[in-house]
């Protein structure tokens, strides 16, 4: 049995990745912050409800002590798409906000579990970023969100590199312009935007990694 992770899970995209993986067959962790939420969205997909907030050095802690084995790990919990701010004039304690959730909390959460992770027998991780992160055609919004998930691509390309000897696969992935509570209408459906995710998550051994893939299909960084 497949063992996954998905943190920010009780609602959008993390909701949906655990149901297409749920459905691959995979024992499904769905951790969230508020446990009603949990418990609600776990139900609705056939997951096991874990709280999480990735914010928490406590909480990464007791759910690190209780995975005895990992294969996925889904990082997808994110705050702050914060349109309303340019880089000339943003608030700084938006921006430290938004890296706490956004970089630390996957790298505090990766740390803690990579024992559970090599105990596995493919493991994997995601870090679920943007192309608003891309280098290439980077403009001045969302200063928050982008620089959080520049250095989250960062920290992507060196976990691959560190982790290559153990066969862990360590992949970026924009789930593209999807219609959530963060997105917001007008975006692509979520199930579409997740399989981008599930499609990582889901790599054969061999698979790429280090890489930032959208549809499976490399962004530019």
């Amino acid at each position: 049995m497949t063992i996954s992770l998905v943190t920010g899970a009780n609602r959008g995209i993390g909701l949906e990745v655990c149901r297409q993986l749920a459905a691959r067959g995979h024992e499904v962790l769905l951790g969230a912050r508020d446990p009603a939420a949990a418990e609600r969205a776990a139900k609705e997909v056939g997951a096991t409800p874990i709280v999480l907030d990735v914010t928490s050095a406590a909480d990464v802690e007791r759910v690190a002590a209780e995975v005895g084995r990992l294969d996925v790990l889904v990082n997808n919990a994110a705050i702050t798409y914060d349109t309303w701010q340019r880089p000339s004039t943003a608030d700084l304690d938006v921006v430290r906000d938004a890296a706490e959730t956004n970089l630390y909390g996957p790298w505090r959460l990766t740390q803690a579990l990579l024992p559970a992770l090599r105990r596995g027998a493919h493991g994997r991780i995601v870090n679920v970023s943007s192309e608003a992160a891309s280098l290439a055609g980077m403009g001045s919004g969302t200063p928050a969100y982008t620089a959080s998930k520049v250095a989250l691509n960062a920290l992507t390309r060196m976990f691959a590199a560190e982790l290559a000897s153990d066969g862990i696969l360590v992949n970026a992935v924009c789930p593209g312009w999807v219609a959530t509570d963060m997105g917001g209408p007008g975006g692509r459906p979520v199930a579409d935007g997740a399989a981008s995710v599930v499609w990582a998550a889901t790599l054969p051994d061999g698979g790429p990694t280090g890489g930032f893939f959208r549809d499976g299909r490399p962004v530019p960084w």
